[in-house]
């Protein structure tokens, strides 16, 4: 069966062969808790749906308006079979509680590199922050995915837990979830650094886990 836990997910788990991240508009806070609602409601009323899919996670966003997929499967290969066996009656039953839901776009990843959270540390993130790298255009001073991340990832700061890159499929862009004390070290950590708002990234809090039961 399916079942919910409030634990976030572990990222570095070696058994994830296709992390997944989508995000969906919903338009207001109250359609958020809504949709979050339906979806909880949607899966607990059926089986897990495969053995490939070992966590799905969901995520309100800071802006009232949009919620974060993040869901870990095994390999791809899994997740295409759950879209043509499983998806659509879930999705069908979460638009009829919540019309109206423009889902934006899926991607693809593989984890790259992570700054790990420190042995010991039981901290419960307070707050997500994704920020998105795009390399297709010259992003990054000349250097490649791969070479940006091994250049940041040995930045931290105290109130910083963990930092999990990703690589896109495609090669295009860089994805960091990065798992922070709460939204005031997030924003001393901007400060800090001189960030002028314009890469620090999509705020989220951790609103739904679903795992097989």
């Amino acid at each position: 069966m399916s079942r919910r836990t409030e634990q976030h997910p572990d990222l570095t788990d070696p058994r994830i062969g296709a992390p997944l991240f989508s995000t969906w508009r919903v338009g207001t806070p109250e359609r958020q808790v809504r949709t979050v609602e339906a979806i909880g409601s949607t899966w607990e009323r059926r089986p897990w749906p495969a053995d490939g899919l070992l966590g799905y996670h969901v995520y309100a966003g800071h802006d009232g308006s949009t919620l974060m997929h993040h869901s870990q499967w095994s390999g791809e290969h899994a997740f295409e079979a759950f879209v043509k066996t499983h998806r659509q009656e879930r999705v069908d039953e979460i638009d009829t509680a919540v019309p109206g839901i423009e889902r934006v776009g899926l991607g693809r990843y593989r984890r790259y590199r992570s700054l790990e959270r420190a042995v010991g540390d039981v901290r419960v993130p307070g707050l997500i922050v994704t920020v998105r790298i795009d390399f297709e255009d010259g992003a990054g001073a000349g250097a490649g995915p791969e070479e940006w991340v091994d250049l940041v990832v040995k930045e931290g700061h105290a109130g910083l837990i963990s930092a999990h890159f990703h690589l896109s499929t495609d090669g295009g862009h860089v994805l960091n979830y990065a798992e922070w004390e709460s939204d005031q070290a997030y924003d001393d950590a901007l400060a800090v650094s001189g960030s002028d708002g314009a890469t620090s990234g999509s705020r989220y809090r951790h609103a739904l886990g679903l795992v097989p039961g």
